[in-house]
């Protein structure tokens, strides 16, 4: 919708989450919204979670601590190292105000009942609603359909051959969420708390307050017998009885809910022609206890957004739209793997387990360790054979200053998300890239390459179906970003003194986009205390080129070093460049 498709949301409740359910922004989700311009009433709102405690109760030994540790140790790179609490419908009413900021709606009380195709049309497909308390019928056309409706999903249920596949547990968990009056020590800390006679509790500080707690219900107790153990109170006892001798009470109960662990992915993420895609829960279930389903579900859907764009528009070749279930199914069958291990070590009561499938996994749970394999996107150039940065996975975080205002800011998270893809050049010496530069910029600028033609068509199409705005967007300032092509920005990265180098000596594409102009001159304020150039390059040397083309949601697409800033060195890029994008887009 952002990109200027059109698009109509259905959604069979009432109201948007007003109690319980997700809770826990990862920091890729986190570095995801700060892109889209979206994050900061959250950071303001939410509880950051920086540590994690252990605590155990055996036959011999009450309940103690076991240890602390840092929730995201420095072995991971993050420029957010927190989990950030937020009630789901926080995130819900933020992405529903950008909705109706930008004149979308939200349909509520309307129920996807089926679909079907009708190919010679249009808009090749009849979806059927039903609204409101009396299940009137509606149908609406369209070209595409994105199933985000659950574990019981009815848009699955229309792919053939899209069956989950996995199992469940026996075990079972209660969830509370409300305000505690308890003289317990952490609870402003990540808490896992291990009985070996009654099971395990997860702690988890909430929003306004609020606790957040998973208790195990074991199977087999005696406490309780069939229905007892559905309600409310019998797992506030369980939870009180495992966190003996200290005090747990509730001054208020604000949402209470039960549920079976299941670790289950859809064999099909598509259908055959590509028309119906599922996401989220749809696709995959698994324990919520990791805080992975909304910041899994939102990255499904990140994925497929910017590729169902250039779909529409006609800019992309059959292999991008392929690519989606390619690369989340993998992502997908990572997480009930690593969900597994993980929901095994809680029931077990195994503290060391737990611990070692945390650290084991920790990139992956913090979001910035979720990796693509090779495809006609992630590309590993036969000229890159020094630097950290692999096709299919994300740029770690880098300060750089931005040249036309000296602010000191993150580039990988400085362009907005606009679903264009990024192109950046690296040299320590502009002017004696600037024969490298002018030839590449020469060619993007019109037919007489690959990418000056996308760059063409994705300009008509933008022209006639622009993006549709919102208010504070004039704040965001889009068009800085946009200034020569609707699916490239453009980004020069040098070292030089700024001193000695003006926009006005850069080649046409890189003079309009002054905005992307940045100096790699301040290590100090990075989180390993390295340059930009240092940490994704493992440096240049002194008259190499080096160019990275970043997929529209973050991931390194390709990258390759040249020898020099020549002419000719130039022309070897744009036939390398036209090669990478020839694959997946179109020239119209």
């Amino acid at each position: 919708m952002r990109y200027g498709i059109k698009t109509r949301i259905v959604d069979d409740r009432p109201d948007r989450t007003t109690t319980g359910r997700a809770d826990g922004l990862q920091p890729k989700t986190i570095e995801t919204l700060r892109q889209m311009r979206l994050v900061e009433p959250l950071l303001r709102k939410g509880v950051r979670i920086y540590d994690i405690a252990f605590w155990k109760s055996t036959a011999e030994q009450p309940l103690h601590r076991t240890g602390r540790d840092v929730h995201y140790p420095p072995v991971v790179d993050l420029l957010d190292p927190y989990i950030l609490l937020v009630h789901q419908g926080m995130v819900e009413s933020m992405f529903e105000e950008d909705l109706m900021q930008r004149g979308t709606a939200v349909s509520r009380n309307t129920a996807f009942d089926s679909l079907e195709y009708t190919p010679m049309a249009i808009r090749p497909m009849t979806v059927h609603c039903r609204q409101n308390v009396n299940h009137s019928k509606k149908s609406f056309f369209t070209r595409y359909v994105v199933g985000c409706d659950g574990a019981h999903s009815k848009v699955r249920k229309c792919i053939p051959g899209a069956t989950p596949v996995g199992s469940s547990s026996d075990a079972v968990w209660g969830v509370l969420d409300g305000l505690l009056d308890t003289d317990f020590p952490d609870i402003w800390s990540k808490v896992v708390i291990q009985s070996d006679e009654l099971g395990s509790v997860l702690m988890v500080p909430r929003e306004r307050g609020l606790t957040r707690l998973y208790i195990e219900l074991r199977p087999g107790s005696n406490e309780a017998v069939g229905g007892e153990q559905n309600t409310q109170e019998f797992v506030q006892q369980r939870a009180q009885a495992i966190m003996k001798p200290y005090r747990l009470e509730w001054k208020h109960v604000e949402w209470f809910g039960r549920y079976k662990i299941g670790q289950r992915v859809a064999a099909r993420f598509t259908d055959v022609e590509r028309r119906v895609f599922i996401a989220g829960d749809a696709s995959h279930t698994h324990s919520p206890k990791a805080a992975q389903g909304m910041n899994t579900s939102m990255h499904d859907s990140w994925n497929l957004a910017w590729k169902l764009n250039f779909a529409i528009r006609g800019l992309a070749k059959s292999s991008l739209l392929e690519s989606y279930e390619q690369e989340r199914k993998k992502i997908a069958q990572d997480l009930i793997d690593f969900d597994y291990e993980h929901a095994n070590a809680f029931h077990d009561g195994d503290p060391v387990a737990l611990a070692a499938n945390f650290t084991k996994n920790v990139a992956f749970i913090s979001g910035y360790g979720v990796s693509y394999q090779p495809n006609v996107l992630n590309v590993q150039s036969k000229g890159y054979n020094r630097g950290h940065l692999t096709p299919g996975f994300l740029l770690p975080p880098a300060k750089v200053t931005r040249y036309i205002d000296a602010n000191p800011v993150d580039i990988q998270t400085d362009i907005p998300a606009l679903g264009q893809f990024r192109i950046y050049f690296f040299a320590h010496n502009v002017h004696a890239a600037m024969p490298f530069l002018e030839t590449v910029c020469h060619a993007h600028s019109g037919s007489g390459s690959y990418v000056g033609r996308v760059s063409a068509a994705g300009n008509a199409s933008y022209t006639t179906q622009p993006p549709l705005a919102a208010p504070h967007d004039q704040f965001v300032l889009p068009e800085r970003y946009t200034p020569v092509s609707g699916v490239y920005t453009y980004a020069l990265v040098t070292d030089m003194d700024r001193n000695n180098i003006e926009t006005k000596d850069l080649p046409p594409i890189l003079r309009e986009s002054a905005w992307t102009f940045y100096l790699d001159d301040i290590p100090d304020k990075d989180t390993r205390k390295q340059k930009c150039m240092d940490k994704w390059l493992d440096g240049l040397d002194e008259n190499e080129v080096v160019v990275l083309n970043v997929r529209p949601d973050g991931y390194v697409g390709t990258v390759r070093r040249f020898a020099d800033g020549s002419r000719e060195s130039g022309q070897v890029a744009v036939q390398w460049m036209d090669q990478y994008y020839e694959e997946f887009m179109k020239d119209m």
